[in-house]
């Protein structure tokens, strides 16, 4: 199932560099299932950022087919993408747009991040425009299953690598002292 993504617009009180404070209102991406789960989780991520009260002005889907963030950039760049394909009846090319969500630090850089992304795109495919988003930040949704998975695929290598045999009736303390020699 692909990740439906809604931009949120909070507004709060912002304090700048100077110490002066301001209302502002600033767009941010979360991941959620319903209006309602993006409301809630929109609640819960500024919650830990503005420590006054805020408002939610606004929440619609975002129009962004894949969102990808980059190490050590610190802005997103929304990037049009026209896939290119051959229609056979009518014997015309036809163009498809996406727009993806990619992080850098500037145009050429956003640019470059967006090639890497397509890298393996079997098409062939135009990037018609590149631009800065107004987005302040991304908020995935993470079930914790995978903390559970990596978890599990540890122990499993771990027992693995060293098959031991416990007898019944033999304590766990006997068990740990096999297991550190």
């Amino acid at each position: 199932m692909s990740a439906i993504w809604y931009e949120c617009k909070v507004k709060y009180r912002k304090t700048d560099d100077i110490g002066s404070q301001k209302v502002t209102t600033e767009p941010y991406l979360v991941d959620a299932i319903s209006y309602t789960e993006a409301e809630s989780r929109i609640n819960e991520e500024m919650k830990a950022y503005v420590s006054e009260e805020f408002k939610i002005t606004n929440i619609k889907v975002a129009n962004y087919a894949e969102i990808h963030p980059f190490e050590n950039a610190d802005r997103w760049f929304k990037s049009k993408i026209s896939l290119i394909a051959f229609d056979e009846e009518s014997g015309k090319e036809r163009k498809t747009n996406m727009y993806i969500l990619v992080q850098a630090n500037d145009v050429k850089e956003a640019y470059d991040n967006t090639v890497a992304v397509m890298k393996n795109t079997m098409g062939d495919y135009t990037i018609p425009a590149i631009s800065e988003s107004p987005i302040m930040d991304v908020f995935p949704y993470f079930s914790g299953e995978e903390e559970e998975l990596e978890q599990l695929e540890r122990f499993n290598a771990l027992k693995a690598s060293k098959p031991e045999l416990v007898t019944v009736g033999e304590t766990v303390e006997n068990f740990i002292e096999t297991e550190t020699e």
